[in-house]
């Protein structure tokens, strides 16, 4: 199963990924007074999605319906099962942001 990279000891950062056969950039942030991530969305540096919270088991960009989005899921998961939390300590450790193509895994 595929995942996005992320790099806890580096937030903020972003990168570009190909997703879909399209570019994006993501940027990722930290909350320190909730302990929570949230991330940005961008397109051609167009911003499609700013400040997104990153959520266990809720697919990113679920809210949006847009044709620029990725047409992929994006869903923050414990492949193990054992964690159900999108936490400093958690995300990029054991909760990773999992590439779902819809038809089964990327």
């Amino acid at each position: 199963m595929a995942y996005l990279p992320f790099f806890r000891d580096q937030v903020p950062f972003s990168y570009e990924i190909e997703l879909a056969g399209a570019t994006f950039e993501l940027e990722y942030h930290y909350n320190s007074k909730h302990d929570y991530y949230t991330v940005d969305l961008r397109r051609n540096g167009e911003i499609l999605a700013a400040g997104q919270k990153i959520v266990y088991g809720k697919p990113l960009f679920d809210d949006y319906v847009n044709e620029d989005f990725p047409e992929v899921t994006i869903v923050p998961r414990d492949p193990s099962g054992n964690n159900t939390e999108v936490n400093r300590e958690t995300l990029g450790q054991t909760v990773f942001l999992m590439i779902e193509d819809g038809e089964g895994d990327a």
